[in-house]
């Protein structure tokens, strides 16, 4: 089976790629139903053709699944030479409107008819067939059998399905209540996701909190709806996130040829752990690892920012109509992103520069006067970041680019993960920040903070560096906006 990740941005796709993915999704500018998500624009093609090259054999989706009017239509044409310059493999669409424009303009292209097309019958799947689609992302709301059914009475066809992340209360994501509340269509790409506010009932608090509130149908007597409200708030629509990665056999088994992690606007940590966690599942089950060898990885889902998780329509429908409350929450944060190795070179450079800094800093305070210079030193006890302090060469220990997201203390625990090993503790005096300009230690970094790290630990291309949030509470949801 194909593992397909999301890609919001460049930086996002180099990762997906990296971490294990065998293909990728995009969006491009207008065109996409995440138009929230950076997706690509301007000169980028040129860094994905790079990406392509840099990561042989892997495939590119690009989406162009919304809803198309005649003005957004003529927007497509204008912008066709622009789409050519990528290396596109696949168009994901959904309005067959533009199907005979796409097959025009882009011979060798595939097309990938979009989950939002709710495909969800062997009879459709033959119609779409027949217009030139190769590939049906079926609609989420499908079970294993009737994909099975589907996929033995139309063998030839590809069939992809979501595997992993949030899904829509709304019948294939259909959904008018954003626009309703917020005036921002869910199929223009603009969802807000107000399915998952949180709302409260004002003037009934105690009875909606007792349980006993309950929704009656007029033509359906008897059936009732439950209304509860818990701390003050809830949310009645939010769905649970989907998770099938204990059941990837179940899903090869009834025909799936590719399996889809929703997110294209989650975070580069969100599409680097859950691609690789599906990588390692998927590298056991064809047997190229073990079981026990792939657990640790599969087990990192849970450090990544989540709700509640379902199987979906896969198996009953009843475990799909099951809503939960909450954003999504992790122990950890993304702290910082992990370049390439310092060379020979570059590390004397940046070494001579930081004992020519200290040399001049002691040389100041030296040529003061002795009172000056006590108050300078006593000034420096309280303020320690303003001190000089040059880094010693250490055997064994290299210099990495990096590229701070967040707040990096020096005298605290990190960790490293990358597609190559689980996890690394680097405990205080394993690791050191080090300005990329003054070449001097720092005691702390934040995003946009010119730095490297300096490590005795051998980090591969592309490793991650995360911090656990002192923040988080087992147990308790806060909504964090990740």
């Amino acid at each position: 089976m194909e593992l397909l990740s999301p890609a919001g941005n460049v930086e996002k796709l180099s990762y997906a790629y990296a971490y294990g993915a065998d293909a990728a999704y995009i969006g491009l500018k207008k065109f996409s139903l995440r138009v929230k998500a950076d997706n690509f624009y301007e000169d980028e093609y040129k860094k994905v053709i790079a990406l392509k090259e840099q990561f042989p054999g892997k495939r590119l989706h690009c989406a162009l699944n919304i809803i198309f009017h005649d003005d957004e239509i003529d927007l497509l044409k204008a912008n066709l030479d622009y789409f050519k310059q990528y290396p596109i493999d696949a168009f994901i669409v959904q309005d067959i409107g533009i199907v005979k424009l796409l097959q025009k303009e882009f011979p060798d292209v595939q097309l990938h008819l979009s989950t939002q097309a709710s495909c969800v019958n062997s009879e459709s799947v033959k119609m779409y067939r027949d217009m030139g689609f190769s590939r049906i992302v079926l609609g989420r709301e499908i079970s294993l059998n009737q994909i099975k059914r589907i996929k033995d009475a139309v063998p030839e066809m590809e069939l992809e399905t979501f595997c992993h992340g949030a899904m829509c209360i709304a019948y294939a994501g259909r959904c008018l209540m954003s626009a309703y509340l917020t005036g921002r269509s869910a199929q223009s790409g603009f969802c807000s996701h107000t399915c998952r506010w949180n709302f409260k009932l004002e003037g009934a608090k105690e009875l909606v909190q007792s349980g006993k509130l309950l929704l009656e149908e007029e033509e359906r007597k008897g059936e009732y709806y439950p209304v509860f409200e818990g701390d003050d708030f809830t949310a009645i629509l939010s769905s649970k996130d989907l998770c099938m990665i204990d059941y990837l056999k179940e899903m090869k088994d009834a025909g799936v040829d590719s399996l889809k992690i929703e997110g294209r606007m989650k975070s580069v940590y969100y599409v680097a752990m859950v691609t690789r966690s599906y990588r390692k599942a998927l590298d056991a089950l064809e047997g190229k690892i073990t079981q026990k060898e792939a657990e640790p990885y599969i087990a990192e889902l849970e450090n990544v920012s989540h709700r509640e998780s379902t199987t979906g329509f896969y198996f009953n429908k009843a475990e799909a109509d099951k809503t939960t409350s909450g954003a999504s929450d992790s122990k950890y944060y993304l702290a910082a992103q992990i370049g390439k190795a310092y060379s020979e070179d570059e590390f004397e450079k940046l070494y001579q520069t930081g004992a020519s800094n200290y040399k001049k800093f002691k040389d100041d305070l030296d040529s003061m006067h002795p009172d000056a210079k006590k108050a300078r030193l006593k000034d420096l006890e309280i303020h320690t970041d303003r001190n000089v302090v040059a880094f010693e060469k250490k055997d064994g220990w290299k210099l990495y680019e990096c590229t701070a997201l967040n707040k990096i203390e020096a005298d605290t625990e990190i960790e490293f993960v990358s597609s190559d090993f689980v996890s690394l503790t680097a405990k205080k005096g394993e690791w050191e920040l080090i300005s990329s300009e003054t070449g001097n230690k720092l005691n702390w970094v934040c995003d946009n903070h010119p730095c490297v790290i300096y490590t005795k630990y051998d980090l591969p291309p592309f490793t991650l560096l995360r911090v656990l949030d002192p923040e988080y509470e087992e147990g308790k949801i806060r909504d964090t906006g990740r």
